[in-house]
């Protein structure tokens, strides 16, 4: 897991991975043929082969904010989100401002409660509720900070119990299952390209674009899907759960996954005992939906790791559920080119 977590304490907003890139890069030296990056930042690994074209993509952004205002009297940092938060936990957060001089740790602070009217308590807690304290006088903020600064969460990566947790799972992730299912498949069954793909979070943008350039037949999008397995959600509405497998996703708001990649998948998690779960949701999407409709099209699925508490500092995967997504993975790269399509 020391992989995982170097990748997960990195940082790279979207339209700023660069950080991230340059550390993915590192990562899968020798691993492939070409890595290149493209425009919108985008890495895309190619190991040439023959069979299907098979694109496997894990977005490398996380969510976070840039500086969009100082405060003139004080010099707190006002923020606007680059992707989807929610407020609440955002209060009492530290985070890293990331300047052109470097890095300056500050924490998310609001008005204290115990200042708070009777209406505001009752009001949620909105971004524009939230600043950025960085312990310093506003002059010095002023000469060090400037509006568009990258701001990403400052979060460890902890491992206890059963499972792992910290910020940027979503969706470090799904590239770290990439990475590790094509250094344990024992044959690549198809022409392969691994995209460590960019600013997903604010619209699957970099999938659209590395769509077009790879042109695949088959696309297998690499993310984290929901686990309400908690108090006061009923089975119905758990999606998935935490250490019952991999989540092979039938549709999402996004994309409705191709029936023959559906059964491919389920196919080889049983003949090879995968622990897996089936998973459909109304909400969310994922890289598949721009692969599946790039230039002539792609057969697309949604492989996904269920995940607690997505969109915070504390997401939490199941270590088991993180090998049978790579096991999954490999299975395919292995057998890609015999899988049936028809629908």
């Amino acid at each position: 897991m020391d992989r995982l977590k170097r990748m997960c304490e990195a940082w790279g907003v979207p339209g700023y991975e660069k950080p991230i890139r340059d550390l993915i890069t590192a990562e899968i030296d020798g691993l492939f043929d070409t890595v290149e990056t493209d425009y919108l930042g985008n890495l895309i690994a190619h190991k040439s082969g023959t069979g299907p074209v098979v694109a496997v993509a894990g977005h490398m952004d996380e969510i976070g904010f840039l500086v969009s205002h100082i405060e003139e009297d004080s010099g707190y940092l006002r923020l606007q989100r680059l992707g989807g938060f929610d407020p609440v936990t955002l209060v009492a957060q530290r985070v890293d401002v990331h300047t052109a001089d470097g890095d300056l740790v500050g924490c998310i602070g609001r008005k204290p409660i115990h200042i708070l009217s009777a209406d505001e308590r009752k009001k949620p807690v909105e971004i524009e509720d939230l600043f950025v304290d960085l312990g310093m006088s506003k002059d010095e903020v002023k000469s060090l900070v400037a509006v568009g600064d990258p701001v990403t969460m400052k979060q460890t990566f902890l491992s206890y119990g059963d499972v792992v947790s910290g910020k940027a799972i979503d969706d470090r992730l799904g590239v770290y299952v990439a990475i590790e299912a094509v250094r344990r498949a024992k044959r690549i069954g198809c022409d392969l390209y691994v995209i460590a793909t960019s600013q997903e979070e604010v619209g699957v943008r970099g999938a659209n674009v590395a769509g077009f350039r790879v042109k695949p037949d088959l696309s297998v999008a690499l993310d984290v899907c929901i686990a309400a397995d908690m108090p006061g959600v009923p089975a119905s509405k758990q999606l998935t759960q935490l250490g019952k497998g991999a989540a092979i996703s039938i549709k999402d708001a996004g994309s409705i996954s191709h029936p023959g990649l559906v059964r491919a998948f389920r196919s080889l998690a049983e003949t090879r005992e995968i622990p897996f779960q089936m998973t459909l949701a109304e909400r969310g999407g994922t890289d598949a939906r721009a692969l599946q409709a790039a230039a002539a099209g792609s057969a697309a699925i949604t492989l996904s790791i269920p995940t607690r508490y997505v969109h915070s500092v504390v997401e939490t995967v199941h270590r088991d559920d993180i090998e049978s997504a790579i096991r999954l993975l490999a299975a395919f790269l292995e057998t890609a080119d015999g899988i049936k399509l028809e629908a």
